[in-house]
């Protein structure tokens, strides 16, 4: 079993919290982690018909049966149990007393907002990160391989190749989590309008061009968007709020939370098609900006990343803002080192008077520039923290 580095986290936060929800996108292993974590607790999943309907016929019966608390999945399908949890929660001192799960987070998170808000902690758990897929040696040598494979468990713990199961992945979510979460009645066009942002992979969100393509309007764009965020199958990567007295972009950057989502929906069947593919480089910035966000996540800390781009072009990738101290970072897929990958750094660092930023790229050799870029292969991301 591959070892989470989501686990003590996960152990720390039940020891402080009567309750923990894990939250994450479908597949990524959430049972799997509960079950491992928490072996004393008794394991009961709501989509079985016969404990949901107990729980819906007597919620305070059911609750009342695991006096020592319990692990509870697949939860927001009896929207019912939270009310009798608020107060059995109010009546306790007993930490890591229940443990929620679903894979269905849109409606797991608007069920706690409304009756366990400030009572509950949160543990996003993401596919697998490199470095737990180098810790039981299953990380492919080749980029174009990984990228295509992605990093979503049952592809390395079943064996099911990328390609046979992200469209099934695809038509699970949009079938049934998208279903219950909004009434979307043409399913055709919702996912029409998947394959489009995954074409547009790392670049700025256009909603009116969007709905102009998808033949829906604005404000259904906007909703849909929220739909895919929350379920974990996109992320917006929001720009820098620090102009430097330069007019900036303000809209986000679209990514995918996980490459093989995009090589899929574009249709890239195989590393060939990929590795001559226009948005390989996209795709490479993806995997890499997700790696970034997977090391604080998994640490339990808020994701500080973000991007900046002025209105003449000057684009830096990535942003790591903490607490007001910048650092700069460029992702390229390139295997070659060339002068271009410097010059909208430099151009950012003399802006900000920062003195220091990290280009991860595609190649082997490491460099530490006079310029104060350090020069780094992006697998070096399992032994670094930005």
């Amino acid at each position: 079993m591959i070892q989470r580095l989501a686990k003590s986290k996960l152990k720390d936060l039940a020891s402080k919290f009567k309750v923990v929800a894990i939250i994450g996108a479908r597949q990524t292993g959430k049972t799997t982690l509960v079950k491992q974590v928490f072996k004393g607790k008794p394991y009961l999943s709501l989509e079985n018909p016969d404990i949901r309907n107990f729980a819906l016929e007597d919620p305070r019966g059911f609750l009342s049966s695991y006096p020592r608390g319990a692990v509870l999945d697949e939860v927001q399908r009896v929207p019912a149990l939270f009310s009798y949890l608020q107060e059995i929660l109010d009546n306790s001192k007993t930490k890591g007393l229940f443990i929620l799960s679903g894979s269905n987070n849109f409606l797991l998170q608007q069920s706690i907002s409304q009756t366990l808000a400030g009572r509950v902690a949160y543990i996003n758990l993401m596919p697998f990160s490199i470095t737990e897929l180098c810790k039981t040696n299953l990380l492919p040598a080749n980029d174009d391989e990984l990228m295509l494979k992605g990093f979503y468990p049952p592809i390395y713990d079943q064996n099911i190749p990328a390609k046979d199961w992200c469209p099934n992945y695809i038509h699970t979510y949009i079938e049934k989590d998208v279903r219950q979460i909004k009434n979307i009645t043409d399913l055709i066009v919702f996912e029409r309008f998947v394959r489009l942002l995954a074409g547009r992979t790392g670049q700025e969100l256009n909603n009116s061009a969007l709905a102009v393509e998808t033949g829906v309007d604005v404000k259904t764009i906007q909703s849909w968007l929220g739909v895919l965020e929350s379920s974990f199958i996109i992320y917006l990567l929001k720009p820098h709020y620090k102009n430097f007295n330069k007019t900036i972009v303000k809209r986000p950057k679209i990514y995918f939370y996980d490459t093989a989502l995009v090589c899929s929906l574009i249709g890239i069947q195989n590393t060939q098609q990929l590795t001559t593919h226009p948005v390989r480089g996209s795709v490479f910035e993806n995997m890499v900006l997700i790696e970034l966000i997977k090391k604080r996540t998994n640490a339990g800390l808020p994701v500080n990343l973000f991007y900046w781009r002025d209105k003449t072009g000057h684009e830096i990738d990535v942003i790591v803002d903490n607490a007001g101290k910048l650092l700069p970072i460029e992702i390229k897929s390139g295997k070659t080192i060339n002068a271009e990958f410097f010059k909208n750094m430099e151009y950012w660092c003399k802006l900000s008077g920062e003195k220091k930023s990290i280009l991860f790229y595609g190649g082997e050799q490491n460099q530490k520039r006079s310029n104060g870029t350090e020069v780094l292969n992006w697998r070096n991301l399992i032994n670094r923290n930005v």
